[in-house]
């Protein structure tokens, strides 16, 4: 039996618990932001509409003419009641479109000296930096300062600790 267990034991290995990497790390960072100017316009259409009872229509208006340097117009209406004495209704209505932009110089800054503003426009201010700033620490968390409109000021802190990877 001792021959049997000297004949075993080579073969039982016994192995010690290992941690086989531990890993930390902490990663701060900031991030600043000021926004830009913006402009969005959008070009508004012409349109017309008439309508009424107890009319007659000798002419009617209408839109007319329009080009790429030019909005178009308002043709003249002519009517008259139909059966006089009697009640009645009539409505014109038109909207005059945008006259539409084809040639825009941007400046060397890459802004529009004077942009276009259409019939539906909305603008932005660009952001003002102000006291915005941002710090880094080895020892401690990140500090932002607030800075002024059109500003973000965002500091993070990751910690990652990684065992047996």
């Amino acid at each position: 039996m001792k021959k049997l267990l000297l004949v075993i034991t080579p073969f039982i290995m016994i192995t010690p618990v290992h941690a086989g990497e531990i890993t930390s790390r902490i990663i701060d960072s900031v991030q600043l932001t000021v926004e830009g100017p913006a402009i969005q316009s959008t070009r508004i259409g012409s349109s017309y509409s008439v309508s009424g009872s107890n009319i007659s229509v000798t002419t009617l208006g209408g839109l007319t003419g329009g080009s790429t340097s030019a909005p178009q117009t308002i043709g003249s209406t002519n009517y008259d009641i139909n059966t006089d004495g009697q009640a009645f209704t009539f409505s014109e209505t038109s909207l005059i479109g945008d006259t539409p932009v084809t040639v825009q110089t941007a400046q060397s800054t890459g802004t529009w000296a004077q942009p276009n503003l259409y019939g539906n426009s909305t603008t932005s201010a660009g952001g003002s930096n102000g006291s915005l700033a941002g710090t880094l620490s080895a020892t401690g968390i990140s500090t932002v300062t607030a800075g002024g409109p059109g500003t973000t000021a965002v500091g993070q802190r990751t910690v990652e600790l990684s065992v047996f990877q």
